[in-house]
């Protein structure tokens, strides 16, 4: 028995080297490969170390990300809409105003017209004006007022529920107030109700 010589315990087979050891690899985890760890590098090498260089490039992804946003709003994704314009409601509203001739969104070219005429020093322009643009005034407001409440007539068949409704009156009043062009979302229809063709 003491004669007898143990015979070595067989050796466990060792795990395949890789061609890169990365010492910090977690373990339990096989190691990464040559090629894992360059691609890991390159990952990496994206982001820059300097922090005026990463600040820069956040920017940089901002100013791409908002640009996105914005040429899906400008298309029409209901994704990408502030808050405030989102709903359908909101957009039966827009789509309303839009189809109609509204005097309101020519009132700012009439303020400028009046504070520029308000520097002639001539009594009679002046009486002139005044009464002109009250006149303006008095057809922007029958006409807004007009809309409004077939606005609200046709919104009470499309959504019966008062919630859904909530707000759409100021929303068409500061809608109206708008130029056509610059009005956002951009206006779907034509005037006259009839589907805007998109460009291109």
């Amino acid at each position: 028995m003491f004669g007898r010589k143990q015979s070595p315990l067989p050796e466990e087979p060792s795990a395949p080297l890789t061609d890169e050891v990365d010492p910090r690899a977690p373990k339990g985890r096989p190691t990464p490969s040559r090629r894992e760890a360059e691609a890991a590098r390159k990952q990496q090498v994206k982001i820059p170390k300097d922090p005026k260089a990463a600040k820069a490039a956040a920017r940089e992804r901002d100013r791409e990300e908002r640009s996105r946003s914005r040429a899906a709003m400008m298309a029409g994704d209901e994704r990408y809409l502030p808050a405030r314009d989102k709903g359908p409601a909101r957009a039966f509203t827009r789509d309303f105003v839009d189809s109609r001739f509204t005097v309101a969104e020519f009132f700012i070219f009439v303020a400028v017209a009046v504070l520029v005429l308000g520097f002639i020093r001539n009594a009679a322009i002046q009486s002139f004006v005044s009464i002109a643009f009250f006149a303006f005034t008095a057809v922007i407001a029958v006409d807004t007022l007009l809309l409004l409440i077939t606005l609200n007539r046709r919104a009470k068949e499309q959504f019966p529920d008062k919630a859904d409704r909530k707000g759409i009156t100021l929303y068409a009043m500061l809608r109206t107030l708008q130029l056509r062009r610059l009005r956002l979302p951009p206006p779907r229809v034509r005037r006259g109700g009839a589907p805007k063709t998109p460009k291109g």
